[in-house]
């Protein structure tokens, strides 16, 4: 008797934790998974990924942002360069036939109300390489929108070192210096839509 009340006891009380989370996605339409790297040392090239999926539950009973994860096609990769964009999804940098997704999901929850900046641990993963990321986390405002359903407006940023993902591509100036940085500097801007 005692052992049915314990089972029981322990269904509610995971029951009772996602009962205030709300989950919602992330909208391609009015969202950027944006990144940019030094070209050159005299200047920055800037790209997106297209084609992404991503989802985050935030409990708003506790202001708790319990959960994200992200799943981004690399060969949507887009530099507005296609001859760029092609060697990017090459074996010199993504090797997107290889490894066709990057994909981030975080390690921790965080308490975070609108107007904060609070940083989320989480592990990112490119290459088949996984490393732990901070990225500095920004929930702007919730809102409803003209049909009723709610938004919350946030941003992402973080830097990373492409070459402790593999990605370690590069070639010599004739003057010294590197074609391409070594640090990318990833902001995602953008809304998640209530499910």
């Amino acid at each position: 008797m005692v052992l049915k009340f314990s089972k029981w006891k322990f269904l509610l009380f995971f029951l009772s934790i996602g009962l205030w989370a709300n989950s919602y996605i992330v909208d391609n339409a009015h969202t950027k998974v944006g990144f940019e790297i030094t070209h050159m040392m005299i200047s920055n090239v800037d790209g997106r990924f297209n084609d992404y999926e991503a989802i985050f539950e935030y409990d708003e009973n506790t202001n708790t942002l319990k959960s994200v994860s992200a799943k981004i096609k690399v060969e949507s990769i887009d530099t507005a360069n296609k001859k760029r964009d092609d060697h990017l999804r090459s074996e010199d940098f993504f090797d997107a036939k290889k490894y066709p997704f990057i994909e981030f999901v975080n390690t921790e929850a965080i308490k975070i109300k609108a107007g904060e900046t609070k940083k989320l641990k989480g592990k990112l993963t490119i290459k088949g390489i996984t490393k732990e990321v901070v990225m500095d986390v920004k929930y702007i405002a919730k809102i409803k929108d003209f049909m009723g359903k709610e938004r919350i407006g946030f941003t992402a940023e973080t830097k990373i070192n492409r070459k402790d993902f593999g990605i370690t591509w590069n070639k010599i100036l004739e003057t010294g210096g590197l074609v391409i940085g070594e640090e990318v500097f990833i902001q995602i801007k953008g809304e998640g839509i209530k499910n």
